[in-house]
């Protein structure tokens, strides 16, 4: 099979990685320095329509897109108005992840759980709800951010900053909600609309600093699988996945690609964080080490709206993600430091999130640089060889946080 895959970053490598594997010819655009030495990266426009062309002009049998923006953009519609099956939601149905007072709406009108919310469109009405509502709260930006669009404000004048930042942009949204507690928690389904299969559960860790402080980030580190008990999946499939893929389906906007829900484990049961409408980045680092048959065809089923569910397997092995950033991030990373990659060993893999080639050597390029890989039988084990191998990174002051799995009591030990 040729399989196009969209994007450039550690989602994207890890896809490629995942179809390579399988013995498929892989494509990629716009790629980075890690993709090439699986795939073929081709120059291209960075546009739906000539997205689509390329897709046609390289007889791809189905393309994947990876980064949200692509999806929002349109380029799963200029593929399938070209009759190239295209694995991710339309442009309309990405609008889930896209606009995130519009996917707050829709949760209330399907009875999805989520947190007490309220959206605004206009900064006064936001400070003066504002004024109505005890710390810590949540801000949010309505529009895609890249994963950075939220501020857990432990303060009424955090708050206030992160909303005046919010509307220092014409046509900003904000959502203003409850402060869940609990343990976070990832759950992916791949879908074609109706039937879908979940990948195992995994645990991001957004802040930069270890302990859950500072800055929210695109993300530090994942462990998968995330313990969630029989029950608790269940009822996250009953009251989350079903009934979004149904409503989805009723408002005339069938979802079709990777539905992600991240879930905050809260007293009162799961409730949803946000959707995403495409596999997470780090957690596609994570999950797609485990998937033990062929992605490229279930993208290809899912596409064409004929995926089977129990064709879709799981390693039980257990994975371990460490983000190697650059300097700086989240705020003004520093970008060309050079880097030097050490030898891998088996189950070990270095995706590269923000890399490139300058005189044949390898720099950084933007803020998460490297999403450090290990799977293992158990999660210590797992941890520790990921730990080990980015100790091996020669990456002048990069960023990484010590604690991946601590909420859970994971550790990196060898067992």
């Amino acid at each position: 099979m040729r399989v196009l895959v969209i994007g450039g970053g550690g989602r994207e490598h890890a896809i490629v990685h995942a179809c390579a594997r399988q013995g498929h010819t892989v494509l990629c655009t716009p790629g980075n320095p890690g993709i090439a030495g699986l795939a073929q990266v081709l120059d291209s426009p960075q546009d739906a329509d000539a997205l689509a062309e390329l897709a046609l002009r390289e007889a791809a049998d189905v393309v994947i897109v990876g980064p949200e923006a692509y999806l929002a953009a349109g380029v799963v519609d200029a593929c399938t108005a070209r009759g190239v099956p295209a694995f991710g939601p339309t442009a309309a149905a990405s609008r889930l992840e896209g606009d995130k007072g519009w996917s707050k709406a829709f949760m209330q009108r399907h009875g999805i759980p989520t947190a007490r919310h309220a959206t605004f469109h206009d900064l006064d009405a936001a400070l003066a709800h504002l004024a109505t509502q005890p710390a810590p709260i949540v801000i949010k930006d309505a529009a895609l951010r890249a994963g950075k669009g939220v501020t857990v404000a432990h303060s009424v004048a955090d708050a206030q900053a992160a909303l005046r930042d919010i509307f220092s942009v014409p046509d900003a949204c904000a959502v203003i909600e409850d402060f869940m507690t609990g343990q976070e928690v990832s759950v992916l389904a791949l879908t074609d609309g109706v039937a879908f299969a979940l990948t195992p559960p995994s645990q991001d860790h957004k802040t930069i600093f270890e302990g859950d402080t500072g800055p929210m980030t695109g993300g530090m580190g994942v462990i998968c699988p995330f313990p969630l008990s029989d029950d608790a999946l269940e009822t996250i499939k009953q009251r989350v996945i079903v009934p979004t893929l149904a409503g989805m389906r009723a408002e005339g906007l069938p979802f079709q690609g990777v539905l992600y829900a991240g879930l905050m484990l809260t007293p009162d049961g799961p409730k949803v964080v946000e959707f995403n409408a495409r596999f997470g980045d780090p957690e596609a680092e994570a999950v797609l080490p485990l998937l033990q048959s062929d992605l490229a065809q279930h993208c290809l089923d899912a596409a064409n709206g004929r995926l089977d569910p129990h064709t879709v397997r799981f390693s039980d092995e257990a994975s371990a993600v460490v983000i190697l950033a650059a300097p700086g991030y989240p705020g003004d990373p520093l970008r060309g430091v050079p880097l030097g990659l050490p030898g891998v060993g088996e189950n070990e893999i270095i995706y590269h999130a923000g890399t490139r080639e300058v005189g044949g050597e390898l720099h950084s390029s933007g803020g998460r640089v490297l999403a450090v890989t290990a799977v293992a039988p158990t999660l210590n084990t797992a941890l520790a060889r990921a730990y080990a191998l980015a100790d091996r990174v020669e990456f002048a002051g990069a960023q990484l946080r010590r604690d991946i799995g601590s909420r859970i009591g994971a550790r990196a030990t060898e067992e």
